[in-house]
């Protein structure tokens, strides 16, 4: 019967807090760093751990920098590289985005006579256009309900909305609902009301507080913008793959570690947008993703890339890497990369020409070896 291999629990102190890890007693730094990335959102590239006044070098063991059990550990996080930009997020004691206006809203409230309020949702059925952003909102009101089948566009960003309800089925003509900077949590919308909405084209829920999203969210089939970023996701469903029509991903901004493969069945996909996150590695499946032209990975922990990210993604002309371990003398050995730099030369060629003509410097999309942190 084999033996387990000996542990050590090491107590890493990080903003205000101590951390046990326990860890392989024959470890190295790198080892444990990888350990405490989800504990911390930190990378490990960004991430410093100091013992008894000494740095811990990634290579060595644990033991050899007389690092043992109950050893305390000080980790220091480098600027840039915590969470990438940080998700933004409300908290329960700060103000809404809306607070600053908020004012004189009873004041104008009161102002109001009831035929402003008919003629108001007279006008949304007008024009198809519910303009209810920046608010200072709790809830959707009643009202907007009744309009049904004539709205084309919901816009309630910038307010304190806590959840979209099952009536959102009677916009069955819906074809934006835009809830930027609210307070919809994961229970917060019913999603079986709002995939029957399948007119959708675009969904923008970015700064909120969501933590996933459902498998039922590849039953809007006919969506073609998401717009997901600063949450706090992990992951993206299986189902994403469903979005066949879907051209623009915005999930900046959030804690996914990784990807799943089937977002490579998403045929039409144009602008993807990750920045910021825990992303370790790519499906490879991205290759499937042959009408991408723009993809922005900035602050991320990868290293490396599809391997035919630059072979079979043959209209991708923009690349974002700064912040990652991808450096430009990586990129220029993945297979591909001549035809991909001759198509990105060729669409900024005007800009090209300035920056160069002025400074001599081209910003290849990475870092250099010697900008590494």
């Amino acid at each position: 019967m084999e033996t387990s291999p000996p542990t050590i629990t090491v107590h890493v102190k990080f903003a205000g807090r101590t951390i046990p890890v326990e860890v392989p007693a024959s470890a190295s730094t790198a080892e444990l760093k990888l350990l405490l990335q989800p504990l911390t959102n930190v990378l490990p590239r960004g991430q410093k751990l100091i013992c008894k006044g000494k740095v811990l070098a990634d290579a060595a063991s644990l033991s050899s920098m007389q690092v043992g059990n109950g050893s305390k550990v000080m980790l220091v996080a480098s600027q840039g590289l915590h969470q990438g930009d940080g998700p933004i997020t409300k908290t329960s004691n700060g103000p809404a985005p809306s607070a600053k206006r908020t004012s004189n809203v009873k004041e104008n409230e009161a102002q109001k006579p009831e035929i402003i309020i008919k003629s108001r949702q007279e006008r949304w059925k007008i024009t198809g256009v519910i303009a209810l952003s920046d608010s200072s909102l709790k809830a959707v009101p009643e009202e907007v309900w009744d309009c049904g089948s004539s709205i084309r566009v919901l816009d309630a960003c910038n307010n304190s909305i806590e959840a979209i309800p099952e009536k959102i089925v009677a916009l069955n003509s819906l074809n934006k609902l835009l809830l930027t900077a609210n307070d919809i949590s994961d229970g917060g919308i019913c999603w079986e009301g709002l995939s029957c909405v399948q007119t959708l084209t675009v969904l923008s829920l970015s700064q909120n507080r969501l933590v996933t999203l459902p498998p039922s969210l590849g039953s809007l089939t006919f969506l073609r913008e998401l717009r997901i970023a600063n949450n706090m996701l992990g992951n993206l469903p299986v189902e994403i793959g469903l979005l066949k029509q879907l051209e623009i991903l915005i999930a900046n901004n959030n804690r996914l570690t990784t990807l799943p493969s089937s977002i490579g069945d998403c045929e039409s996909l144009l602008e993807v947008e990750l920045s910021s996150n825990l992303l370790a590695e790519l499906p490879e499946a991205f290759g499937n993703l042959q009408n991408l032209k723009t993809l922005h990975l900035r602050n991320n922990g990868l290293s490396s890339l599809p391997s035919t990210l630059f072979k079979k993604c043959w209209r991708l002309t923009t690349l974002d890497l700064h912040g990652t371990g991808i450096t430009n003398d990586i990129l220029r050995q993945v297979e591909g990369w001549e035809e991909f730099d001759e198509r990105r030369r060729q669409k900024h060629q005007k800009q090209l020409d300035f920056r160069v003509g002025s400074s001599g410097f081209f910003d290849e999309g990475a870092d250099d070896d010697n900008r590494r942190a």
